[in-house]
């Protein structure tokens, strides 16, 4: 069975695993920026009542496998807790909570580094707080964070894989499941890095672009 036929053959199963890890996608994606974007912005401006703390919980955290993090939140956590919750959304949180700390050290350093003559030089024109911010400082700061934070959204696409081991039916389990019944890793596995590349890559690409067209050092004089 070549991989062609197993797109043919298992196009369903693979469809459904899919729109399983693209749900997941969705919820880890729209929670983990926007609550990264306001976690970063508040680090910022209330750096010790909130941008101590997260950047302790953002150390601790970094010295945990995704992987062990994830199956402490579904086994050790939930049972101390006396709860059953849905591997889905077990998955979704984890990975929500990695995503919202990667893309709040993104919008704290961005902000950070920020030049304070540019908006300096904005008071001296007359404009006010909020014109400089949206003619000046949101314009610059999105252009330097899109890139980045693309990048960050790829690699958390990826690691849904890490769901299949608490039995959510992803594509990488679907993947599994497929080659327990017909055994040909080589094609099961090449149809799912094709897939993986096909979603991947022209975002990967777009990223490239952004940083090419877009970003330039702050710190220029």
């Amino acid at each position: 069975m070549s991989v062609f036929d197993i797109f043919v053959k298992y196009r369903v199963e693979l469809l459904l695993g899919l729109g399983t890890t693209l749900k997941l996608c969705l919820i880890i994606w729209l929670v983990g920026i926007l609550l990264g974007v306001l976690l970063g912005v508040a680090s910022v401006r209330w750096k010790h009542a909130i941008g101590i703390p997260m950047k302790f919980i953002s150390f601790i955290l970094a010295g945990i496998p995704v992987l062990v993090f994830l199956f402490w939140m579904h086994y050790p956590l939930q049972s101390y807790l006396h709860l059953i919750v849905d591997p889905f959304y077990t998955a979704a949180a984890t990975l929500a909570i990695v995503n919202t700390l990667l893309v709040a050290e993104l919008m704290k350093n961005t902000l950070a580094e920020f030049p304070q003559q540019f908006v300096t030089s904005a008071i001296v024109c007359g404009l006010s707080p909020y014109e400089t911010f949206r003619r000046i400082q949101f314009p610059i700061i999105f252009r330097q964070v899109l890139p980045q934070l693309l990048v960050i959204q790829i690699t958390m696409l990826q690691s849904t894989l890490f769901a299949s081991l608490i039995s959510v039916d992803e594509i990488f389990r679907i993947a599994q499941r497929i080659n327990s019944q017909i055994y040909r890793p080589v094609e099961v596995y090449t149809a799912l890095a094709i897939l993986f590349l096909v979603i991947c890559l022209p975002l990967h690409g777009l990223a490239y672009w952004l940083k090419v067209r877009f970003t330039r050092n702050l710190s220029e004089r």
